[in-house]
Parts: structure tokens; C-alpha cells; sequence
């Protein structure tokens, strides 16, 4: 009975410790085994929050000032929002500590607004060489990016960075402005902001200037920190015929992003080791495989 007693006491002892291995996740190093998708990426899936003619980086304290813009990730913003305000909020983005808020224009359908059926904010380490991508510094808290050009007057303006695709129909190449969506897919944006910071400044007047694009791989000297990208993918349950389409700011070639970041920095410099320098695809957990 003694031997019996002592076996099942192992026993017990073995699957507690093996439970409690499971709680305690090893280093990132250590998760990472063949299964692993050797890609610089970690990522929030965000859902609408709210619709207001507000913009607290362009026109900060003055609401209705701008066009209908389409929140997410942060449920209070408007245009009195502050750093503090979004710390303080709830949001609607996978993972919920992701307490940054993001915008773009309003998408109208003959006249109606339409928001999108997702929104997915990758932060990636691509556009840059090995280098520069080993060097890559954690996003600020505070940040403000401002990417593509809202008051563009035709697809070769400078600073028109937005593309436009439809999801599942590869047949459609990409292009500025809207495109003509077969049944069956849906209306897919994508944006790119600059990955490039000057090392000082969390705005600038125009709210570009503290923040450029990679060349050639590396950061300017001008822009020497390189940060994650942030690429912005909304897809829109919305087909056909593309003259029924129309941004808050015009045509499709103004598609522009607004970013302000209120990631916690612990989970922002974990991410940024774990996932980018690392070169490991992470999800919205932040776990890498």
C-alpha cells in the first residue's frame, strides 16, 4: 500500500509540474521550432469604433473641422483626444491593449457611408535590409503618422501611397484608385506609412516631416531610427461598379491613414524583439509561431 501510495504521490507530481510548465511560456528563442514563419510581423485586428468630422492630429481642438472620418482601435477619439485620453480608453482592436487610435475617410456608396468589414494593422519589418531591420526601435507611444495625401488632385500626385485590389481575384490588378470588384470578393485598401523616424520628434507641423520612407533598403541620416511599418489593410463588403464610390476626401487616390499610437511600451518593446528583430510572424497575441 506504502508503494502504491508513493507511486500516485509521483504521479500527481509530475502532472502538476507539466501543468505549471504550460502556464510559464518559454523565452521567444525557445518557442520558435520549424513551424515557425520566417516573416517580421506582428499585427492588430481592429474593429469600427465610431464615425465623426474629427481630426485630433490635423485639426486638434476643433471638432467638424474636417471630413467624416472612420475610427478604430480607440473608442473615445475626437477631436480634443490626447495621449492621456487614449491610455485611459477602451478599444475595439485584437489585442485590446492596443489602445491606439486609427482613421481614414469615410468610404460613401451612392451617398451612403459604408464602413469596413475589416480592418487589420500589420507591423512589419519589410523595405529595409538586414542591417537596419536588426536596429529596429520600438514605435514611440505618442506617435503621430500621417501617410498618403488627402487633398491629391490625380493618381500621380506625390505622396499618393494608397492602393486599391479586390480580395480573392487576383484578375484585378491593383491600382490608385477604386477598382471594379466581381461578385463574390470585396473592396480591399492598403497604405503603407513611412518606417523612418528622426529620433526626436512625436509630430512636426505638417505632420510628416518627423518621419520618412526607407531608401534603398536603409533609413536617411536624416530619418535615422527605424521603426516597425505600419501597413493598413481594410476591406469593404462593397462590388461593381467603382463611379458609386467616394472617399470623405475625394476620389480613391486620397486615401490617407492617421495613426496615433498608445501601444503600452512594455508589450510595443516585447513585440518589437519577439517579432520584428527577430523575424518571426506573431499574432495579435504577440506569440511568435
Amino acid at each position: 500500500m506504502a508503494v502504491l501510495a508513493l507511486t500516485g504521490l509521483l504521479a500527481s507530481l509530475v502532472v502538476a509540474g507539466a501543468a505549471g510548465a504550460a502556464e510559464s511560456p518559454a523565452p521567444a528563442e525557445e518557442r520558435v521550432g520549424a513551424e515557425a514563419v520566417r516573416v517580421a510581423e506582428f499585427v492588430a485586428e481592429c474593429e469600427f469604433s465610431h464615425r465623426r468630422p474629427d481630426d485630433p492630429i490635423v485639426f486638434p481642438g476643433l471638432p467638424g473641422a474636417s471630413h467624416s472620418h472612420s475610427f478604430f482601435g480607440s473608442t473615445v477619439t475626437d477631436a480634443h483626444t490626447n495621449l492621456g485620453d487614449l491610455l485611459n480608453s477602451d478599444s475595439t482592436c485584437d489585442p485590446a491593449i492596443d489602445l491606439s487610435s486609427y482613421w481614414v475617410p469615410t468610404l460613401f456608396v451612392d451617398g451612403e457611408p459604408v464602413e469596413p468589414q475589416s480592418a487589420t494593422f500589420y507591423y512589419l519589418g519589410e523595405g529595409v535590409n538586414e542591417a537596419t531591420l536588426a536596429q529596429t526601435q520600438p514605435l514611440p507611444q505618442g506617435l503621430k503618422i500621417v501617410a498618403g495625401n488627402a487633398v491629391a488632385t490625380g493618381p500621380d500626385d506625390a505622396g499618393v501611397t494608397s492602393r486599391w485590389s479586390c480580395l480573392h481575384a487576383g484578375h484585378v490588378d491593383p491600382s490608385k484608385d477604386f477598382v471594379n470588384c466581381p461578385e463574390g470578393t470585396a473592396l480591399e485598401s492598403y497604405l503603407d506609412f513611412p518606417q523612418c523616424w528622426d529620433g526626436e520628434n512625436l509630430d512636426s507641423p505638417d505632420h510628416k516631416s518627423h518621419m520618412a520612407y526607407p531608401v534603398a533598403g536603409t533609413c536617411p541620416s536624416t530619418h535615422p531610427v527605424p521603426v516597425p511599418k505600419l501597413r493598413q489593410v481594410l476591406r469593404y463588403p462593397v462590388t461593381g461598379d467603382p463611379s458609386r464610390f467616394e472617399l470623405a476626401s475625394g476620389a480613391g487616390y486620397t486615401m490617407h491613414g492617421d495613426f496615433f499610437n498608445a501601444w503600452p511600451e512594455p508589450e510595443m518593446e516585447r513585440r518589437v524583439a519577439d517579432c520584428i528583430r527577430a523575424v518571426i510572424k506573431c499574432g495579435p497575441d504577440g506569440i511568435p509561431g
